[in-house]
């Protein structure tokens, strides 16, 4: 029988064993790169570097869309508001159009032709009645000069009661006042002169508003004009907001349908 030397089997334990740590020392390389490249992907994955190329992510608790603050509101609809004095009467416009075409009250500019306009970045105009509904309190101006940027607001938007409104306007000569309260009802009318014929359709709400107010807009939560500020309740007959106040709705006054409801008295402001 064939003996194999002792000096080749200790040669073969020391290659097998040379070979075992080679493996052993592959896998902990492998391992690590696994490891890196597990973290690399966690970290791109969560925006850990400078998010080029990352895949967006859902919201748990997706934001509001288009809800403002109040100042907010206030900010994106500012510089659309218009302080308007016609003959004695003060009142308030919004910039209606890009052409700076502007909605108001009627009864603001009625019976005048001295219309004179001063815009949210201190440029003064004069100004022509372009048209005007009596019936509907409502009129557009037409501006001799623009300031060097126009921004129209954004007219329209759903009205319901109980919904928070914000009111900008000039009440009492106080220019770029705001106000804020809830929609009180629909549907509501308010007196006026025989000749003129009671408003009807009106929306109702509480934010305060006053003379000088009117023609103002009313606006939602989003900065949407959804009526123009035509009167208020007077019980006390001394033309001072007593909570209950009326704007004429934006579809109404851009030639929609009028409504009927329940009396609401009041001066036009």
């Amino acid at each position: 029988m064939e003996r194999v030397p002792q000096e080749a089997g200790a040669a073969e334990a020391q290659q097998a064993r040379r070979a075992v740590a080679g493996k052993a020392r592959r896998m902990v390389i492998g391992g690590g790169v696994l490891v890196v490249v597990a973290l690399l992907a966690y970290w791109l994955g969560t925006s850990g570097g400078n998010g080029e190329g990352a895949a967006p992510r859902a919201s748990a608790t997706p934001t509001p869309s288009a809800t403002l603050t109040v100042p907010d509101v206030f900010k994106r609809v500012g510089p659309s508001v218009v302080v308007i004095q016609a003959g004695k009467s003060l009142g308030t416009g919004v910039i209606a159009a890009d052409d700076g075409t502007i909605l108001t009250a009627h009864h603001v500019v009625k019976g005048t032709k001295d219309v004179n306009l001063t815009f949210a970045d201190g440029t003064k105009a004069k100004a022509v009645v372009a048209s005007s509904n009596p019936e509907l309190d409502v009129a557009t101006l037409k501006p001799a000069k623009l300031p060097e940027i126009v921004v129209p607001a954004t007219l329209g938007g759903a009205v319901a009661v109980g919904a928070p409104v914000v009111a900008i306007g000039n009440p009492l000569g106080l220019t770029y006042s705001v106000s804020t309260g809830v929609v009180s009802g629909l549907n509501r009318s308010a007196d006026r002169s025989t000749e003129e014929g009671d408003l009807s359709g009106l929306i109702q709400f509480d934010a305060s508003v006053n003379p000088g107010s009117s023609g103002g807009p009313l606006l939602d939560t989003r900065g949407l004009v959804i009526g123009i500020v035509v009167s208020i309740a007077d019980p006390g007959g001394d033309e001072a907001f007593a909570g209950i106040a009326f704007a004429v709705p934006i579809g109404v006054a851009l030639g929609g349908t009028e409504g009927d409801g329940p009396p609401g008295d009041g001066p036009e402001i």
